[in-house]
C-alpha cells in the first residue's frame, strides 16, 4: 500500500544520507552474543557507516567516552540518560556437576557461606551475595576462593569446578543447555533485571543513532531464558 511504499522511500534515503562513524557499548558476553549481530546487520543497511563496539562491564560514560548508543544491564544509575526498555534477565547461583559431586550442594542460603566461591568484583565492594527469599532480603557475606572482574574468567573456573558462581541467565544460557553448569538453589527468587537501550538525549538523538536504536528494538527484544534445572529438582 502507499503507506508501505512511503516507509520504504523513508528507509532509503536514510540510507543514502548516513555517513560516519557511530560508537556503541555493551556488556562483554551480551555484547558478543547479541549485539554484535545487530552491529552487522546495521553496517549492510547503512554502507557509508562504519561502527566501533565497545565492550565493557563496567558502565561506561555515554557523553564523557563519546558514544552514541549503549545496552545497560540493572536499573539505571544516571536518570538524565533516556531509556528504552528492549527485555530482561535473571541473576543465577551455578556451579559445575564435578564440583556438586566433591562437595556438595548449598540446601539453604546460609549454607552458601560455607562453599568455594568465585565473586566478580566490577567495581569495589564488600564480598557480599544479596537474595530474597519469602519476600525478605538476606544477606550472605563471603570469603572467595577466587576473585576476578570479568565473566569469561568466572565461566572458565565454574566449568572447571572451582566453586559456586552469580551470573547473568544470557551469560551461562549454552552451559546451562550443555550441562556443563547446573543451577543451585533454583528455588530462590531470582532478581530481574531490565535490558535497555540508552542515548544521552532524545531531542538530539542524531539520525545515525535513531536508525541503530530502531534496528535493535526490532532484533533485541530479548527476553531471559528459563534456565531448566538439569537435576529436576
Amino acid at each position: 500500500d502507499l503507506h508501505s511504499v512511503d516507509r520504504r522511500q523513508r528507509q532509503m534515503c536514510i540510507r543514502d544520507r548516513l555517513r560516519g562513524v557511530l560508537k556503541v557499548t555493551a556488556p562483554v558476553v551480551f555484547g558478543r552474543r547479541h549485539v554484535a549481530p545487530i552491529v552487522n546487520s546495521y553496517l549492510d543497511q547503512y554502507p557509508e557507516m562504519r561502527v566501533e563496539l565497545v565492550t565493557n562491564d563496567r558502565n561506561l560514560d555515554l557523553i564523557e567516552e563519546g558514544i552514541d548508543v549503549g545496552v545497560r544491564i540493572g536499573t539505571l544509575a544516571d536518570t538524565s540518560m533516556v531509556a528504552r526498555r528492549v527485555g530482561q534477565v535473571q541473576s543465577l547461583l551455578v556451579a559445575s556437576p564435578d564440583y556438586i559431586a566433591r562437595k556438595g550442594e548449598p540446601k539453604s542460603i546460609a549454607d552458601i557461606a560455607a562453599h568455594d566461591v568465585i565473586f566478580t568484583a566490577i567495581r569495589e565492594k564488600a564480598p557480599e551475595w544479596r537474595f530474597r527469599y519469602n519476600g525478605r532480603e538476606q544477606i550472605v557475606a563471603l570469603t572467595p576462593r577466587l576473585i576476578v572482574n570479568e565473566i569469561d574468567a568466572v565461566l572458565l573456573a565454574a566449568k572447571a569446578g572451582r566453586g559456586l558462581a552469580r551470573v547473568l541467565s544470557y551469560q551461562v544460557a549454552d552451559e546451562l543447555d550443555s550441562g556443563k553448569l547446573l543451577r543451585v538453589l533454583p528455588k530462590i527468587e531470582s532478581p530481574i533485571l531490565p535490558v535497555q537501550l540508552i542515548v544521552p538525549s532524545a531531542r538530539l538523538m542524531a539520525p545515525k543513532s535513531r536508525a541503530f536504536m530502531e534496528l535493535a528494538m526490532s532484533c533485541l527484544l530479548y527476553t531471559s531464558p528459563s534456565p531448566r534445572d538439569q537435576r529436576g529438582s
